[in-house]
């Protein structure tokens, strides 16, 4: 780099970012001494630096005085180009879903503590229960925050539920019973739950899938029962239609499917 490369520096931004670029490639986090010492700086260069980063959500401290990065820059890239780029694939599927189960259905993705709707499509007939783009919906008690944190690894699981109760500001109250509900959900492939928000309404969620095999959204149906449609789809048929409907958009997202 050439003296005139670097003549608008920010050293406090790039000691910013040396950090998180560090910290992304460790498991476990590390103190605020083995970081110094990785970066060959003094300790106490990084002490305003680290606190900053965990008061805006970037890092979190961890037992032990580690420091490990969030899910932050993850839900920001998520609402970024890739979130456009997955709702634009989704929609024409959505569409045909919509139009085969006679019920609407809406995309979601995990971003800072929430769950949040990124696409919807309407139902074709007089009525659906349909949210709005942009909507926030809670982690423990939505069939898409279920699929969400089953179709994820055990540590990201945990960095998600952290951001959960740092935006709620209190405990997310998880107990034992609900990560044996979380394992049924990804042994099974979906969740299927009454709403808590909506009586008469059954949540029905399967994830899409990246290429690393983990969930990069949730792809839910807040199914009604139509009586005056009765050739249309039950319960069972449109889970069907949606877990076809899922591995379609796991397929465009790059997550190849087992033989």
């Amino acid at each position: 780099m050439t003296p005139d490369d670097d003549k608008y520096r920010a050293p406090a931004l790039d000691k910013g970012l040396d950090i998180l670029e560090l910290l992304a490639g460790i498991d476990g986090g590390l103190t605020q001494a083995e970081i110094a010492k990785r970066m060959g700086r003094n300790a106490n260069e990084f002490y305003r630096m680290l606190d900053r980063l965990v008061r805006r959500g970037y890092v979190t401290r961890l037992e032990g005085d580690r420091y490990s990065l969030t899910l932050k820059l993850f839900g920001l890239a998520q609402l970024h180009a890739p979130v456009r780029r997955l709702a634009s694939y989704a929609t024409p599927l959505m569409r045909g879903l919509a139009e085969e189960s006679r019920q609407a259905n809406h995309v979601v993705v995990f971003d800072r503590g929430a769950a949040v709707v990124v696409a919807q499509q309407e139902a074709p007939g007089y009525f659906g229960i349909s949210l709005r783009v942009g909507a926030h919906m809670a982690l423990f008690n939505t069939g898409s925050g279920h699929v969400l944190l089953a179709f994820r690894p055990r540590d990201e699981r945990a960095m998600m539920i952290r951001e959960y109760e740092g935006a709620n500001e209190g405990p997310a109250g998880q107990t034992p019973e609900f990560f044996a509900r979380l394992d049924q959900i990804r042994d099974r492939g979906y969740e299927m739950m009454p709403s808590a928000q909506t009586a008469g309404v059954v949540n029905l969620s399967v994830p899409i899938m990246g290429a690393d095999g983990n969930a990069i959204a949730a792809l839910t149906i807040p199914y009604i029962t139509l009586i005056n449609l009765p050739a249309a789809p039950d319960i069972s048929a449109t889970i069907q239609l949606l877990q076809k409907t899922g591995r379609q958009l796991s397929e465009l997202a790059g997550h190849e499917l087992a033989a």
